[in-house]
């Protein structure tokens, strides 16, 4: 395509929140970064020329008022990517009701009212790709995760309604599903213990939703599983 295209990545935090934004970035595309706090994307926004923007994703307002800001200054999204999430890992007995609700508004919530605004924009021109992340929680949720399973499998099923019902109209709607560990600075003990490619790279997960954007329509993915060659599934 001539003109350049816009791509929002909602959830830019670091390890695969980063690595979304230098990806589309360095894939010729203007860059909208969002997250609650803009001031720990300063260092991120400079280094490829992106645009941070904060947005709390439990708060439809604050969302609608994200891709106003972003068309206006970017242009209308191309690929809107949702990576934003929150976790506490606690017993069933021991979590309380509005950590249970935090969880599920920031994961699953945050994902409808995103991917809804995505959608608004999307429909009418016939074209744009909306990104999902998903974790292994998406499929089985395990002890103590609940805080994540619940969330991440409302999202699994957002995807799947949104992908059957905007596809058809144009827009292509896939999930992705992170099954293992995003190397980061904290795994540095791990990386002496694994092969060097044993975690996840944030940098490779990225170049998958990439692709996923590139795909023709003829071909679209619905759900993308990534796990290292090490993990066991």
């Amino acid at each position: 395509m001539s003109e350049r295209q816009t791509a929002l990545i909602v959830g830019a935090g670091v390890g695969l929140g980063a690595a979304l934004v230098r990806a589309f970035a360095g894939a010729g595309m203007a860059v909208a970064a969002a997250r609650r706090g803009t001031e720990a994307l300063a260092p991120l926004a400079d280094e490829v020329g992106a645009r941070a923007y904060p947005c709390d994703v439990t708060r439809e307002a604050e969302v609608e008022a994200l891709f106003e800001a972003v068309t206006a200054d970017l242009g209308a999204p191309d690929v809107v990517a949702f990576n934003a999430g929150a976790f506490v890992r606690k017993g069933l007995l021991d979590t309380t009701a509005d950590e249970f609700e935090r969880c599920w508004r920031v994961g699953c919530l945050g994902g409808f009212l995103v991917g809804r605004a995505a959608a608004r924009l999307m429909v009418p021109r016939g074209s744009g790709s909306i990104l999902f992340t998903g974790a292994t929680a998406s499929l089985r949720g395990g002890a103590n995760f609940h805080n994540l399973a619940v969330p991440k499998f409302g999202l699994r099923a957002l995807a799947q309604s949104m992908a059957r019902e905007l596809g058809p109209r144009g827009v292509h709607v896939a999930h992705v599903i992170i099954d293992g560990q995003i190397l980061s600075e904290r795994h540095a003990a791990l990386v002496a213990e694994r092969p060097p490619d044993g975690l996840l790279s944030p940098d490779a997960i990225a170049e998958n939703y990439l692709h996923l954007h590139r795909q023709h329509r003829s071909a679209w993915t619905q759900e993308l599983d990534l796990r290292p060659w090490v993990e066991r599934f």
